[in-house]
């Protein structure tokens, strides 16, 4: 397939932009261009800008663009198409010279806004609408799409992936970070767990929006005091079948730590970068 691609387009979620990308993945696309493309823009404690571009700088990745697929006429999407058509005539194109048109291949780990990309490039070009379909759980494009059109000046086709990038992580907190991102089923880890670390990180870096929003007098560092405190004031309840057959209400965790994560996710937790100690660390080395 790679040989009738003429630039990758690597799609990564902005609050993580180091964790879960494979380091390797680069050299394996040999001569062909590459752009890193981080979504979720919105969603990003923007003052981390600079440092990432100089960690990825170092790294040897040059081309990267901080995107927000959610605004109807974002500029970073219209930046893309001008980035890669740049990108492909400064290139050698093989097999490909002499071609009018310019062959893309978006790729990612799951749930990193790859079909958001590809739609809003749709949407910014050709005033169309959804080409792939969008959700908020990894997973949701499960096969190859090939031929979407997303430019008419110049002719540009898509080729859209399933999530086809495993995660890198060779670490448990990276695993943690991806998973609170939604690039990892909740399910598979729990979202009493994933809430656990959620609480640990805001709490570690000192953004205490959350005790403001959910109406607590203090942070606390107790997970099993913040959902409780979370169900109650949700009303979420269960009934649990005690030993002696009876039932017994009790606060409903899981809707409470659910209801956390998308707080989180959603942005109104506020703005974040998970990998903000890798920035730092770049920081300090120069």
């Amino acid at each position: 397939m790679l040989r009738k691609i003429d630039c990758v387009i690597e799609v990564h979620d902005c609050r993580i932009p180091f964790t879960g990308r494979n380091p390797m993945f680069k050299g394996a696309l040999g001569v062909k261009p590459h752009l890193l493309v981080l979504n979720k823009m919105d969603l990003m404690d923007s003052t981390k800008r600079k440092d990432i571009r100089n960690r990825l700088s170092d790294e040897g990745i040059q081309n990267v663009i901080f995107t927000n697929c959610n605004k109807q006429e974002s500029k970073t999407i219209r930046d893309v198409v001008k980035h890669v058509v740049g990108l492909i005539n400064e290139s050698e194109r093989y097999q490909r010279t002499g071609a009018e048109d310019y062959n893309l291949m978006v790729c990612g780990i799951p749930n990193v806004g790859k079909s958001s990309v590809i739609n809003a490039m749709r949407r910014m070009h050709l005033r169309k609408g959804k080409a792939t379909r969008v959700g908020g759980v990894p997973g949701v494009t499960r096969g190859v799409i090939s031929n979407i059109q997303v430019s008419n000046q110049p002719r540009i086709y898509l080729v859209d992936t399933p999530g086809i990038m495993t995660p890198f992580i060779p670490q448990i907190e990276g695993g943690m970070k991806l998973a609170l991102c939604g690039t990892l089923q909740d399910h598979h880890i729990g979202h009493d767990i994933i809430a656990d670390y959620l609480l640990y990180w805001l709490n570690k870096h000192s953004q205490f929006e959350y005790v403001e929003i959910f109406g607590m007098e203090q942070p606390s560092d107790d997970i099993m005091y913040v959902l409780t405190f979370l169900a109650k004031r949700l009303g979420k309840t269960q009934y649990i079948k005690a030993l002696d057959g009876t039932r017994e209400k009790r606060p409903n965790y899981d809707a409470a730590a659910s209801y956390k994560l998308k707080m989180f996710r959603d942005g109104k937790l506020g703005k974040v970068v998970l990998d903000t100690e890798l920035c730092e660390n770049k920081a300090e080395s120069d």
